[in-house]
């Protein structure tokens, strides 16, 4: 297994504790310091980092170097950048795991983040603990405790001055949302957010399992596209219904739907008055008679 480190507070309490636990369990365990060049000195950050991971006993560690560009803004691309960073230390290594120093403090955060964007269930569900490929084990525990941690152990840790940069929305969330709304309705409001990610994130896949196993039974693959029956459709409820009409569009024309398209196709089911097709970037939706009936499109048109 990997840990990702950034030489920070959380991911150093992983890499304590992954060493810890690695050495009982007789399993090899390794570091991952992925260097953003984004400061003045991240080198050193993450080579101070990665001499910390060797005297804990991890190895092996690996410093990736990675260029951050700016599509979709500079957090978004970062993020990317360094997920591809650990996937490829994964594959090189031979990694079966990556563990993430998220805690409950970034969870709830993410949810918070996801219910003032208006998202859906999607983001209110936040971070999964395991994904298969990734594992965060401190999901459950707070911040505080990962800090305690190392003045306890006397790890010295690195405090990213992002942290501290309020250009960043979840830097305002940290810093002033979360400490307001803890001032105002009382304690343990980060608990209730990452209860509620729980719970979303359990009804989310029972209902994206449902859509699965009713998309096998019903969808018509083509090669002119793909169908579902309206009426199937109709008699379904609203989330599976509009998960059905995603999974189409995504398994056949590997395109993620915005909630609005959605919703304006599934008015060809509930509010059917004879319209015409829909466009929606590289798909269109017609109903022919008793079937929804999806086929790319190559003009970029939205109707919505």
């Amino acid at each position: 297994m990997l840990v990702a480190l950034s030489g920070g507070p959380d991911s150093l309490a992983l890499a304590a504790a992954t060493a810890f636990e690695a050495r009982k369990a007789g399993v090899r365990a390794g570091a991952v310091i992925v260097n953003h060049n984004l400061q003045e000195g991240s080198a050193a950050v993450a080579a101070t980092a990665a001499q910390q991971a060797r005297d804990l006993g991890l190895d092996p560690v690996d410093i990736r170097s990675v260029l951050v560009g700016d599509a979709g803004g500079r957090e978004s691309a970062a993020r990317d950048a360094r997920y591809t960073a650990l996937a490829a230390a994964a594959a090189e290594h031979g990694a079966t795991r990556v563990l993430l120093g998220h805690t409950l403090d970034d969870q709830a955060e993410s949810v918070l983040l996801g219910l003032a964007r208006g998202s859906g269930a999607g983001s209110l569900k936040g971070m999964a603990a395991d994904t298969g490929e990734y594992l965060r084990p401190l999901l459950a525990v707070p911040r505080s405790m990962t800090v305690q941690f190392c003045a306890d152990s006397e790890i010295v840790a690195w405090n990213d001055p992002h942290n501290l940069d309020t250009s960043y929305t979840r830097v305002r969330v940290r810093q002033t949302i979360l400490p307001l709304l803890e001032s105002e309705l009382g304690p343990g409001i980060r608990e209730a957010l990452a209860r509620t990610a729980d719970q979303a994130r359990e009804d989310a896949e029972a209902l994206d399992h449902f859509a699965e196993e009713m998309a096998e039974d019903l969808a018509d693959i083509s090669e002119a596209g793909i169908s579902l029956p309206v009426r199937a459709l109709a008699a379904n409820p609203a989330a599976l219904r509009q998960r059905l009409i995603r999974l189409a569009v995504f398994s056949e024309f590997h395109v993620s739907l915005s909630r609005t398209h959605t919703l304006e196709i599934a008015r060809l089911v509930t509010d059917w008055r004879g319209q015409g097709p829909i466009h929606v970037p590289g798909v269109r939706v017609e109903r022919r008679e008793n079937l929804l009936h999806f086929s790319a499109h190559s003009e970029e048109r939205d109707a919505v």
